[in-house]
């Protein structure tokens, strides 16, 4: 399967001034891939297609021929993208359109040259008749495969974002339990199996991290704002914000990735085949504006995207199906007389008698959408399992 990985590495004072130009470069290609499809919209009524983009671009800039392609592709990627959002109805969407002055400079199939010793040496292509001596960087673990991409990227400081092929095929996809997902902020899966198995995973050590990192941010930028912009304090505080966003980042990301392996060992002790997840994109954007302010950056801190994306490949190694499913009104419907109610605590408790705990509640349902296409009740006891972050 398809791995990715960052990794840092070392390079010479010389090639590290060699791959901010790569990456001012590849700037450079995407502000002429702008202006390229505005024109040729402009003249022809239609959109540029990929092969008279490469066409356009091909040979034109001081990279590697592959480098080139990789930036046409991003370009055309989010264009995509933006019309399929679009077309869903998301009319704050918008086409690619900012310039830029650094972008991610990518080697891809031949574009580079991978030693025994861990030096990867990067092609910079043939340009004017004469083939370019190539940047030069060294790393100490390699990922384990066949690399197939190394893109260069900048954050904070320098690392390699490397796709890689481990080797390892797919599990087959094999029929057995399934299991109904509600992701929340306060527990970031809540989960119920059809054997009567809850699962709730809590998402305090994530609420942690970015409380921490909204405070010590606001902090900076207070001080920050009594600065003269451009001087020497300025720019300290500005490296400082550049540093706590860096390392939160890792911090979070490191908290999803235990979340959901925890969520996907516990699926494979329950036999699982088909996870069936609530759909929560837009609840940001359909969600009443005068809300608190506090609520209001709770949902912005709410990392769900992630956790999808983090769930869809560790799943699919496992040979478990992933699929989405409309969740309104699964939070709020009691399963036994259909009738509705918001519920101000984490327990969801009924006129009719029926209680339960608010996010395994939202669960079942789910659950019992999937399968039954309405809200149905268990007959069985939830056997729930509590699991939090260390």
């Amino acid at each position: 399967m398809l791995r990715g990985q960052k990794v840092a590495f070392r390079a010479s004072k010389r090639d590290l001034e060699r791959l901010w130009a790569c990456n001012r470069e590849s700037a450079r290609v995407w502000n002429e891939c702008l202006r390229l499809a505005k024109d040729y919209f402009l003249q022809y009524g239609r959109r540029i297609s990929k092969s008279e983009l490469q066409k356009q671009t091909k040979g034109r800039f001081h990279l590697h021929s592959q480098s080139i392609q990789a930036v046409c592709h991003k370009y055309l990627f989010a264009r995509q993208s933006a019309q399929a959002a679009i077309q869903k109805g998301l009319h704050h969407a918008r086409y690619p359109y900012k310039q830029k002055k650094l972008f991610n400079t990518k080697w891809a199939k031949d574009g580079f040259k991978v030693y025994e010793n861990g030096t990867i040496a990067l092609s910079m292509g043939i340009h004017d008749g004469t083939r370019e001596e190539p940047i030069l960087v060294h790393v100490s673990h390699l990922p384990k495969g066949t690399i197939k991409e190394i893109e260069c990227c900048y954050n904070h400081s320098w690392y390699l974002a490397i796709t890689y092929d481990d080797g390892r095929e797919a599990k087959a996809y094999q029929p057995g339990r399934s299991v109904g997902v509600d992701l929340g902020e306060i527990h970031t899966i809540g989960a119920f199996c059809e054997n009567g198995q809850a699962l709730l995973i809590t998402g305090r050590k994530v609420r942690s991290l970015h409380r921490l990192r909204n405070k010590k941010l606001a902090d900076i930028q207070r001080r920050q704002s009594k600065c003269q912009k451009g001087s020497r304090r300025w720019k300290k505080y500005e490296r400082a914000k550049r540093y706590l966003l860096s390392k939160s980042e890792r911090q979070l990301r490191d908290a999803l990735h235990k979340t959901t392996k925890q969520f996907v060992d516990w699926c494979l002790a329950q036999s699982v085949s088909d996870v069936y997840m609530g759909n929560v994109e837009g609840i940001q954007r359909n969600t009443k504006k005068k809300v608190h302010r506090k609520q209001a950056q709770k949902l912005s801190n709410w990392s769900f995207g992630k956790v999808k994306q983090y769930l869809a490949y560790k799943l699919a190694q496992q040979g478990i199906r992933l699929k989405e499913i409309d969740e309104s009104y699964t939070s709020q419907t009691c399963p036994v007389c259909q009738k509705r109610r918001k519920s101000s605590t984490r327990i969801f408790a009924c006129s009719c008698g029926y209680q339960e705990h608010r996010d395994i509640h939202g669960a079942r349902n789910i659950l019992s959408k999937a399968l039954y296409q309405e809200m149905v009740p268990w007959d069985m006891p939830t056997m729930l399992t509590y699991l939090r972050i260390a």
